[in-house]
């Protein structure tokens, strides 16, 4: 059976040393993460997911950044890997968006901050394992709340936007470890 979900899912995994040669031309991979962005759905079609696609010289700064803010906590290795990358999307939901969905919808008021994170976690996924179906590696960061201050004035993002996380890509210097394989039984249980 051929099933190109189940290879690009397992084409995910963490690729922690990438180089910055892109397997997309710049325009490429700018349509790449629109149409991406466009196609994840949401609860009720709220549209709250938002990212920022950092390339060049703004995603070397972003990476500058985060060690500066963490004063040297994580190492200058660990942030140089993530420079030496292509680029990095960063995931926010618009809280804008989730408190105006409450409003226009009460009963579903309570349900639409997690039906945003839900969506997100998808886009997450589908950025994650599609970039790696184009060549790229990649690996998802959390370096939130302690970048959300340098993040906005970095790129202009307004305070409605919540940082979620920050996936780093790029060309592939080397392929992790296999995976060990895993008892799937321990996490799905069937019921007929």
């Amino acid at each position: 059976m051929t099933d190109t979900m189940l290879d690009a899912l397992r084409a995910r995994r963490s690729f922690y040393q990438l180089n910055k040669q892109s397997p997309l031309t710049e325009d490429e991979l700018i349509r790449y993460v629109e149409e991406v962005v466009r196609l994840v759905p949401d609860a009720y079609d709220m549209k709250s997911q938002r990212a920022v696609l950092a390339l060049g010289a703004q995603h070397d700064r972003l990476w500058d950044a985060v060690y500066d803010l963490f004063g040297g906590k994580v190492a200058r290795e660990k942030t140089d890997s993530f420079k030496a990358g292509v680029g990095t999307v960063l995931f926010f939901y618009d809280r804008a968006t989730i408190e105006r969905m409450q409003r226009d919808i009460p009963s579903g008021a309570d349900n639409f901050p997690l039906w945003a994170l839900q969506s997100n976690g998808m886009l997450q996924l589908a950025l994650w394992s599609g970039l790696c179906a184009q060549g790229y590696g990649a690996s998802l960061q959390h370096y939130n709340p302690v970048i959300d201050e340098r993040v906005r004035e970095l790129f202009g993002v307004p305070e409605e936007y919540v940082l979620l996380a920050q996936l780093v890509f790029g060309g592939i210097a080397a392929h992790p470890e296999p995976k060990a394989e895993e008892d799937i039984s321990a996490r799905v249980k069937i019921a007929r």
